[in-house]
């Protein structure tokens, strides 16, 4: 006959039970923890009960799509999900580069290529989306109309030489007027470059034309100007050599001929040939000879 289990005492039995009903209890317990954690994550990837703003950034908080007064700075910051909604708006200086067409007072057409960096007011973020837009919307709703219609009020008032050779005055123009137009919409703008002009063909052919004639022009009068101090140089000496001969005139006597040439005398007399043969040429006791009554 099989041999019959031992039956176990009833409070092994009872330990055995409540060692399973506690491993249910841990079992369900870390279910729900999982789940939890499950649910959390799901609900944080698609409702972002947070918003991160990046270096150089700034948040703009709208509820329902209005926008608020408060602004976002750098950072992770919570957020009550589809009710509230940020808009990241970039402080950081940019550059925009822009083409505008004008005309000079002299009714040159110029083509002018700028280079405007500008950058929105921290402290203004929210009504500058409020008012004019994201940057896209700032350069093609704001700079760029203003940019044209300053650089035509400057250019208006100078002939398109002045506009190439007072470009420094040009340019500060340019610059205050545009930071005066654009400070009011919460936009500062830190420097303008004027990059290039271009006028029309004609235009720089005739210019290239002046220049080689007012080149020789300046050849033409330094000719004649030197041509007039040599005159005058020579009018100088001529009047330096008449007054050096009425000087010797002036001072000159027999006696110092005839002192000069007994200094030059090397110890023969110099003779010329003359009807009675040769003669001395100097006659030093000419003063010494008696008067013929």
């Amino acid at each position: 006959m099989p041999k019959k289990a031992p039956e176990l005492p009833d409070s092994t039995i009872k330990k055995i039970l409540n060692m399973k009903n506690s491993s249910l209890s841990i079992s369900s317990s870390s279910a729900i923890w999982i789940g939890g954690g499950v649910v959390f994550l799901i609900f944080a990837i698609f409702f972002r009960p947070f918003a991160t703003v990046n270096v150089g950034e700034r948040g703009v908080m709208m509820q329902f799509g209005k926008v608020q007064d408060g602004i976002l700075d750098e950072g992770i910051h919570p957020i009550i999900p589809i009710v509230t909604t940020v808009k990241p708006i970039s402080v950081r200086v940019q550059k925009t580069d822009l083409q505008a067409q004008a005309s000079s007072r002299d009714l040159q057409s110029i083509s002018t290529e700028l280079a405007i960096n500008w950058h929105v007011d921290a402290t203004q973020v929210n009504r500058v989306f409020q008012r004019v837009g994201d940057e896209e919307q700032i350069v093609n709703g704001i700079i760029g109309p203003a940019i044209s219609e300053v650089l035509k009020a400057a250019t208006a008032k100078r002939t398109a030489e002045e506009i190439i050779t007072k470009r420094t005055e040009l340019k500060d123009e340019i610059d205050k007027t545009l930071k005066k137009r654009l400070t009011p919409y919460g936009i500062i703008v830190d420097d303008v470059s004027l990059v290039n002009f271009t006028f029309s063909p004609e235009f720089a052919k005739a210019i290239e034309s002046k220049q080689i004639a007012e080149q020789e022009a300046k050849q033409a009068e330094f000719v004649t100007l030197k041509a007039k101090q040599e005159a005058a140089a020579a009018v100088n000496r001529a009047k330096g050599q008449a007054e050096s001969q009425r000087l010797v005139r002036e001072t000159i006597t027999k006696e110092l001929l005839q002192k000069q040439a007994i200094e030059k005398w090397d110890g023969r007399f110099p003779t010329v040939m003359g009807g009675s043969g040769a003669l001395p040429f100097i006659n030093i006791n000419a003063s010494e000879a008696p008067n013929k009554p």
